[in-house]
């Protein structure tokens, strides 16, 4: 859930105009998500450099960098906490008594780079080709 409300507030803030403040209460009335999960999430995002936040009265949050520069690969890594889809991905809780023998292993890690490589060749700005339709469409979601 930490990634998809990472990449949902970028795509937020991205259909937004870029100087445009928003507001945590505001993303979260748009998307039908807990606004305590989004400050989680809008700190990690600003510690990481993709977000901005302007304290104070008529205060917000705004992308810190154009949506060409935010990389999804790059977010997924830095926003996932770790990808063991299976067991024996992890070196310390490997448990499985196939590990030795079993091919899946290999199958499954050359899925998860090939996963990892599409969502490299993108930027948050390819996903705001239609970025009026979206600012639209999370606007009628906002109180």
């Amino acid at each position: 859930m930490y990634t998809d409300y990472s990449l949902r507030v970028l795509m937020y803030l991205g259909a937004k105009a870029p100087a445009e403040l928003s507001t945590i209460q505001g993303i979260s009335d748009a998307y039908g998500i807990s606004k305590n999960h989004l400050m989680k999430v809008t700190h990690e995002l600003g510690k990481m450099g993709y977000v901005e936040t302007v304290r104070g009265r008529g205060g917000g949050v705004r992308l810190a960098v154009p949506p060409e520069e935010i990389n999804i690969g790059a977010v997924v890594r830095q926003t996932e906490d770790d990808f063991n889809i299976v067991e024996c991905f992890s070196s310390t809780a490997n448990r499985c008594v196939l590990s030795p023998i079993c091919g899946l292993r290999g199958a499954l890690n050359r899925a998860l780079l090939a996963y990892l490589a599409v969502l490299d060749e993108y930027t948050l700005a390819d996903f705001l080709i239609n970025k009026d339709d979206i600012a639209a469409v999370l606007s009628a979601g906002e109180l």
